[in-house]
């Protein structure tokens, strides 16, 4: 896990994903990629000017991002991390994908506040869903992402197990982590299991198992993570587990709702 890609433009969660981003790559002794995207616009021209309006929006946008890249490549200079610089125009989903097929990881936001276009938390879970990589999904209000301590939810599905092996070099790096799984019935790979999986590379996970069926599973994710004292949370998304559920489930309330840095895989 070397290839951290980042996604830059200039809106309410870029420091917040510039920092995530900055902290994996020093913990990993990574490589930073910056894919900045210059979005076009969203409207269409009007009868009189079709077209017009749109140009002069997307000149803006360029100007904006030529700012920002300016400033960005003047505090990557100093941050003595190995990085390099791509621009492109278009959205944030095929922006991000069309560059990400060599990346490990990809920092994004799960939801800004204070930037309606585009819906961040729809483009987190459209890039989940066609990227090879886990992604690491930023309240925009955090400041940096601390891996000391790790939530892994765990549902026995695929996507929980894959994104398990992709972040082992991650939760090498935690000085704990808890395994928390809310039982149902639908566990095709016990816990267990998975903390065995982890100590064959070095990592002495805890388990934690809780026979709940009343309650929400992102709310019982929540409340974990605030128990345990998470720095972050890990966990696999669009499966069928409990965690998981389908499109629009668990995983969409989370990326809308939760209060701490997500890892997500699929």
């Amino acid at each position: 896990m070397k290839n951290i890609l980042l996604l830059v433009h200039d809106d309410e969660g870029q420091e917040a994903r510039l920092q995530a981003a900055l902290d994996l790559t020093r913990a990993l002794d990574g490589h930073l990629s910056c894919i900045d995207v210059a979005l076009f616009p969203a409207m269409v021209g009007d009868i009189y000017s079709p077209g017009i309006a749109e140009a002069m929006l997307l000149t803006d946008e360029r100007e904006r991002e030529g700012k920002n890249k300016t400033t960005l490549e003047a505090r990557l200079a100093h941050e003595d991390v190995s990085w390099d610089w791509t621009d492109v125009t278009g959205n944030f989903v095929d922006g991000v994908c069309d560059v990400a097929m060599l990346s490990d990881v990809i920092v994004l936001n799960r939801k800004l506040d204070q930037f309606p276009y585009p819906d961040m938390r729809d483009v987190a879970s459209r890039i989940l869903m066609h990227a090879r990589a886990p992604i690491v999904a930023m309240p925009d209000d955090c400041k940096r992402l601390d891996l000391e301590r790790a939530l892994v939810a765990w549902d026995g599905q695929a996507s929980a197990a894959a994104t398990l092996r992709a972040c082992v070099p991650l939760l090498q790096r935690a000085e704990a982590v808890e395994i928390f799984t809310a039982r149902d019935g639908s566990e095709k790979v016990e816990p267990t299991l998975a903390a065995e999986y982890l100590s064959r590379h070095g990592v002495h996970a805890t388990v934690h198992i809780i026979e709940d069926g009343l309650h929400a599973a992102d709310r019982l994710i929540e409340a974990e993570a605030i128990t345990f004292g998470a720095d972050y949370v890990l966990m696999g998304a669009y499966s069928h587990g409990r965690f998981m559920e389908t499109f629009g489930g668990v995983t969409k309330r989370m990326l809308g709702n939760a209060q701490l840095p997500l890892i997500l895989g699929h």
